[in-house]
């Protein structure tokens, strides 16, 4: 249409602003359906999530502890990289004080400072060489700061403190500003098929050693097997942890190499025999795997990077052969544990991005090349903080990392808030397109379950409480002996895995 044409002026700017109008509807449109060649982002307009400050915030109470969430653990060393911290004060169950004004230090050990939220800079009380420590305040239950990376790549050590609480801590790993960052294709999200049943789950890795002990368990003042008193009160999942050499004098278990491969074929038969489904937890590792700690196993010492894949594609095959021998196939697989800073260090820290993902396909190979129809998880101890979890699993599926679900650990302590959890796990959801369980969990066992319960029902899988026979919020006694929390599985067993809408 050519409007000059148009001899009435009133017409011509009718025909302008019309054609002006209707690009501007296009763009729009363009925009909101959109896609980024490079990556698949989350959808458009936030969900109408579902708050959770009523289960960890109470008005007034007596602090007890200091509460630290850094909502970044990995960051790259260019001097310019920020972390949002986030410090609260809790009562002796755990919940937040709304109404506490409280001073504290901020101490950092390591090529970091800290900033207060609108950048300003906060009162210096020490400096050395070596650690920096600062003094702000909590106001009305929270204080926002944040830390800013400096450019030497190392670790580096957060703690607040302040008089008559227990202090916190966080430990910042710092990657080279150099290191290749990427994210998926559009063609890289593949969407997983709905993982049944879900779990209403829990790790009892320790029952053997606590067994060794003496100790017993009762329900009902009978005793009972501890797995089969968990599955009566509604739990239809056990997750088993496995270490490479727990034997060895640095191991997890020296001498009596509990958690190894003999300890973990029996009561991978106890676990089927009672008819509940298998997590198996692969930490390859002689001892602890965690974010701060993911040592490569001692006969794995002096391998080159190609041999490394080799050995954890043979050991997880053998572990996964063996147990398929005597029945005991796990349901479900994680390759690693909480490896949000790697797996199998050096090779495998998160620094290396490229090492991590072949080690994690080497792994994942060797589920697949067992039994395809085992599920694989990937699991971090990264509950709440959704730019990490981001750049995790955008690194990684770029680098053609396949899996099934997605496996968080939630501890508020470390993990931020309920309300980020959920705001996590739905981003999560709708950025991957995979099922998301809450696979380690103790504190706020209603909330929790609640809220994974509560995701999408096409892609929630449940929970996973860890070790709750011996430790932290356990739901036994030091007799064991039922406590109330036993109870509470009664009812989510009813809840969400017998009630559905």
């Amino acid at each position: 249409m050519n409007l000059f044409r148009f001899k009435n002026l009133s017409s011509i700017c009718v025909n302008v602003l019309f054609i002006i109008g209707f690009a501007i509807l296009l763009q729009s449109c363009k925009e909101k359906s959109k896609v980024n060649d490079s990556s698949v982002t989350a959808i458009e307009e936030e969900p109408n999530l579902k708050g959770y400050t009523e289960y960890y915030q109470v008005e007034t109470g007596e602090p007890v502890a200091l509460v630290f969430a850094s909502y970044k653990t990995t960051m790259l060393a260019d001097g310019k990289d920020q972390s949002l911290l986030r410090i609260s004060a809790t009562d002796s169950s755990g919940m937040e004080i709304k109404n506490i004004h409280k001073p504290f230090k901020i101490s950092v050990k390591g090529d970091a400072r800290v900033s207060a939220e609108d950048g300003s800079e906060l009162k210096q009380v020490s400096q050395s060489d070596t650690l920096s420590v600062w003094q702000s305040n909590i106001e009305n239950g929270v204080q926002k700061l944040y830390l800013i990376a400096g450019k030497t790549v190392d670790r580096i050590q957060v703690e607040v403190s302040s008089e008559g609480l227990r202090n916190a801590s966080h430990e910042i790993h710092t990657i080279p500003d150099d290191v290749e960052l990427l994210q998926p294709t559009a063609d890289q999200i593949t969407p997983s098929s709905k993982i049944t049943p879900e779990m209403l789950g829990a790790d009892i890795s320790f029952l053997p050693q606590l067994e060794a002990r003496g100790m017993k368990f009762y329900d009902k003042g009978v005793e009972k097997d501890a797995i089969s008193i968990l599955k009566d009160h509604g739990l239809n999942y056990v997750r088993l942890r496995i270490f490479v050499n727990p034997e060895n004098p640095q191991g997890y278990s020296p001498e009596k190499g509990f958690c190894d491969l003999d300890h973990t074929l029996a009561m991978a038969k106890r676990v089927k025999d009672a008819g509940m489904n298998l997590l198996l937890d692969f930490h390859y590792s002689d001892t602890w795997a965690d974010p701060q700690k993911q040592f490569k196993p001692k006969a794995w010492e002096g391998l080159d990077f190609n041999q490394l894949k080799t050995q954890l594609n043979t050991y997880t095959k053998s572990v996964l052969n063996k147990l398929k021998a005597q029945g005991t196939l796990p349901d479900m697989v994680q390759v690693g544990n909480e490896i949000n800073h790697g797996m199998v260090w050096p090779e495998g820290h998160i620094s290396n991005l490229d090492n991590l993902a072949g080690l994690l396909k080497s792994g994942v190979s060797a589920v697949r090349e067992v039994d395809p129809e085992i599920t694989v998880m990937m699991h971090l101890a990264l509950g709440g903080q959704n730019e990490e979890t981001v750049f995790w699993f955008d690194n990684m599926i770029a680098r053609g990392v396949e899996f099934d679900i997605i496996g968080l650990s939630y501890y508020p302590i470390w993990h931020c808030t309920l309300d980020d959890l959920n705001s996590n796990a739905h981003d999560l959801i709708n950025r991957y397109q995979k099922d998301v369980n809450v696979v380690e969990y103790s504190a706020f066992k209603k909330a929790v379950n609640d809220l994974a319960f509560s995701l999408p029902d096409d892609r929630r899988n449940g929970t996973c409480i860890w070790e709750p026979l011996n430790t932290w919020s356990k739901i036994f006694d030091e007799e064991g002996r039922p406590l109330e929390e036993l109870e509470y599985y009664d009812q989510f067993a009813l809840d969400y895995l017998m009630k559905k809408d």
